[in-house]
């Protein structure tokens, strides 16, 4: 399987699907990460703290976009390594996205036709709980590039069409019992990272100069992982929904759904994420 990941800043392929990506790694999958903007405006915690102080070190204070820009690729650089990620692409715009641009569509659309992915991971578009401009046109860019990439023709545009097969949308805090306040919309699928879950961990700590690594990244994980392990009923897990429906040839039912129900909540709670993953 090939996978693609296409987000709007440097950390988001980690925060949202990092432990997904590290079980596709392990399986053998392709994956090929992309990065929109160049990242260097969001949570520039370790220069804006900086400058903060009463005598700030020059060097860290007088950090142009490009520089704090080039620091968070080499960041997602040592994440992706850890991950298991073959290749990290950084398209490098400016973080202040306000509209769909055409000529980033084409560019991803060109990506996409270059990897021709099965699977394209992004964000959910419109998360009601975390309202962010700049996910919500990453993920509309990567839709609509995907849209693009499947009308290519080779005799007008020198490439043949590209069928993704199904985008995978995460990041979305809603469970069943939300969704009658979301209009019936809801995460249906779950992926068990508890196995690499110390890898999302190690991951994430390599973000250091936005303020991730360490206690942040535990409280991530503890929280939102572990919530939707819950939900999926194994100690961590991402979720995601589904953008297109999926036709089996029988109706489908998972190995965990045949396990003890009676013993399930005691069994997704057997790791304790700050014993056995100390602070770096």
């Amino acid at each position: 399987m090939k996978i693609m990941t296409i987000y709007a800043h440097p950390a988001d392929t980690i925060t949202n699907c990092g432990g997904t990506l590290a079980r596709h790694a392990d399986a053998g999958d392709e994956i090929v990460a992309v990065i929109l903007t160049h990242g260097g405006r969001i949570h520039p915690n370790k220069y804006a703290e900086e400058l903060r102080k009463e005598n700030p070190d020059a060097a860290i204070a007088a950090a142009g976009i490009e520089e704090i820009a080039e620091n968070k690729r080499e960041e997602l650089r040592r994440a992706a390594e850890i991950i298991g990620i073959d290749t990290v692409v950084t398209l490098d715009h400016d973080d202040v996205m306000v509209t769909v641009q055409p000529e980033m569509v084409e560019q991803v659309a060109r990506l996409v036709a270059e990897h021709t992915p099965d699977v394209v991971i992004c964000d959910y578009p419109h998360n009601t709980a975390v309202l962010s401009a700049s996910h919500t046109l990453a993920t509309m860019t990567a839709i609509a590039a995907i849209e693009r990439a499947g009308m290519y023709l080779k005799n007008v545009d020198d490439q043949a069409e590209v069928d993704v097969q199904q985008i995978f949308l995460g990041g979305y805090p809603s469970f069943a019992n939300d969704a009658l306040s979301t209009y019936g919309q809801r995460n249906d699928l779950y992926v068990d990272i508890t196995p690499v879950v110390g890898r999302k961990i190690a991951a994430m700590d390599c973000f250091e100069s936005q303020g991730y690594a360490g206690l942040f990244a535990r409280k991530l994980i503890e929280s939102n992982n572990g919530e939707f392990g819950r939900a999926a009923g194994v100690n961590f897990a991402e979720a995601f929904v589904r953008y297109r429906p999926e036709t089996h040839e029988l109706l489908p039912l998972v190995p965990r759904g045949r396990e003890d129900v009676l013993t399930r909540h005691v069994a997704y709670s057997q790791i304790n994420v700050r014993d056995q993953f100390p602070l770096p």
